[in-house]
């Protein structure tokens, strides 16, 4: 069985499945009621609480009650005012996001989780610019849009016209509206016009009580009724924390879950208080001992392949030191083949040690504290709609290897794109994986509208052009000399005839 994430198998699929914030969940409930009876005078919800309790899971949950759609941008996602305006006009299949008046009221429900990381302010990019961004037309790059360029203002704008629900979620309004004195109040206010703000409280102890009893049954285990109890009150109202530390426990025991293994991991630092990915990258990487590094990890709300994916990409950037560059790169290099060992065996405990190797590798491999300001940036290669991640490599990749789209981007596509990345004008692994020129410009990073990725698709058609010929020839050929097949006339059966075949 492979170790998959808890909290994604665990997650509700309904909204009467989930526990907690019911006061919070009636006035969605009457949020949607509007819905059903036209366009409500405020179009979106902004929810606001602590990560873990369920702001992004609700919204996913009552959009499968109501049989709508979703459209999701988070931060791993490009959401500039480009990228928005995409998921605007193309957010279903249904049609466009800006329904006409008399079309058919299908809902396509749109959610932009982590809304307090936008950055930037509200001046608005011009409807030519995003057009050309949207289309990828632009051939001057100065003038692409990137990151999160224009995309409050263009979620406002998005607030304003559309004729479908917006959900916006985050943990810190004040991230959405800016930290400015002088412009926050305004930036409420405008958002506070087509919004109505709700806010999110942890979830109690019986709640997290019935979460832990119903997760540990449905995967199989057992647990003495002190070890929920302890789990229970040593967790600050954090579900997903609790699912993930229940997932760590579990992957070190065979059968059952003891309160003595639940005070001794406690005591280890299993989980103290959820933090954001960003200040905790900054508490990890100024860790001194071992034992601060894996509390630091075990606060960080991700799973193990993307922690390790977070240090290994930041490592290089904060380490000046080549030696502690090594040294975590060692480290990270046995998390990474551990985390494969969930493929071959039902012992979790990769799950555990992986995350701890990577905390360990971004802390006390090198011999000086860091000073001064930290800077960690989202990696590159678990952004979605980056330039070279398309749906069409991810779908001929998953094809041709004969695999799942999810594992093509987990697996397959990073380490492909790092070969790649390297050299594009190596076109062998790309034209013995049949892609074509389009696919291998998206696997080496390369913008589409530049002149010498154009120049460069040229020389790969050409040698895949090269490679094809033959095999069209030979099909030709062999179709020449294969002989016409004479088939003789049986003769006619009378109709009465009964015959076994």
């Amino acid at each position: 069985m492979v170790a998959s994430d808890w909290t994604e198998r665990h997650r509700p699929l309904s909204e009467r499945q989930l526990e907690g914030n019911e006061a919070q969940r009636k006035k969605i409930r009457v949020w949607l009621d509007q819905w059903q009876q036209g366009k409500p005078d405020k179009p979106g919800l902004l929810l606001i609480g602590p990560p873990g309790v369920g702001k992004t899971t609700i919204a996913r949950a009552v959009a499968a009650d109501m049989g709508w759609q979703v459209i999701e941008l988070n931060a791993s996602d490009a959401r500039n005012a480009g990228a928005i305006r995409k998921a605007a006009t193309h957010a279903s299949t249904h049609g466009s996001l800006f329904m006409t008046p008399g079309s058919k009221p299908d809902r396509t429900l749109i959610l932009l989780d982590e809304v307090d990381h936008l950055s930037g302010g509200l001046r608005a990019v011009s409807d030519e610019r995003i057009s050309s961004s949207v289309s990828g037309e632009d051939k001057d790059s100065s003038r692409v849009l990137k990151g999160d360029s224009g995309g409050k203002a263009e979620l406002l704008n998005l607030l304003s016209q559309t004729r479908q629900p917006v959900i916006l979620a985050c943990n810190d309004e004040m991230g959405l509206w800016g930290r400015s004195s002088s412009t926050w109040r305004t930036a409420r206010d405008r958002f506070s016009r087509h919004v109505i703000t709700i806010r999110f409280d942890r979830a109690s102890n019986e709640a997290l009580r019935r979460i832990a009893l119903r997760v540990i049954k449905e995967e199989g285990f057992t647990a003495d009724p002190g070890a929920i109890d302890e789990l229970v009150n040593n967790n600050p109202g954090d579900l997903r924390a609790l699912v993930r530390d229940l997932q760590v426990m579990c992957s070190l025991i065979d059968s059952n879950l003891t309160k003595e293994m639940v005070k001794e991991n406690i005591e280890t630092g299993v989980r103290d208080t959820t933090v954001e990915i960003f200040p905790g990258l900054d508490l990890l990487y100024r860790s001194r001992t071992a034992f601060d590094a894996m509390k630091a990890t075990r606060s960080l709300d991700k799973s193990p392949d993307d922690l390790v994916a977070w240090v290994s990409w930041n490592n290089g950037v904060v380490f000046t030191d080549k030696n502690a560059v090594r040294r975590g790169s060692t480290a990270l290099s046995v998390a990474d083949n551990l985390l494969t060992t969930r493929f071959r065996n039902t012992a979790h405990r990769s799950w555990y040690w992986s995350s701890n190797l990577a905390g360990l590798s971004s802390s006390v491999t090198t011999s000086k504290p860091i000073e001064g300001r930290i800077f960690c940036s989202y990696p590159g290669f678990l952004r979605r709609d980056s330039a070279w991640i398309k749906r069409s490599v991810v779908d001929r990749l998953a094809d041709t290897c004969g695999c799942s789209k999810k594992a093509v981007r987990e697996e397959l596509l990073p380490s492909l794109v790092a070969v790649q990345s390297e050299n594009s004008e190596d076109f062998s692994i790309s034209l013995a994986l049949g892609l074509s020129p389009e696919e291998h410009a998206a696997i080496c990073g390369l913008k589409m509208s530049h002149r010498t990725t154009k120049q460069l698709m040229e020389r790969y058609s050409k040698e895949l052009e090269k490679q094809i010929l033959p095999i069209i020839k030979e099909v030709i050929v062999s179709e020449k000399t294969v002989p016409e097949e004479i088939v003789e006339e049986e003769a006619e059966v009378d109709a009465g005839q009964k015959t076994l075949f």
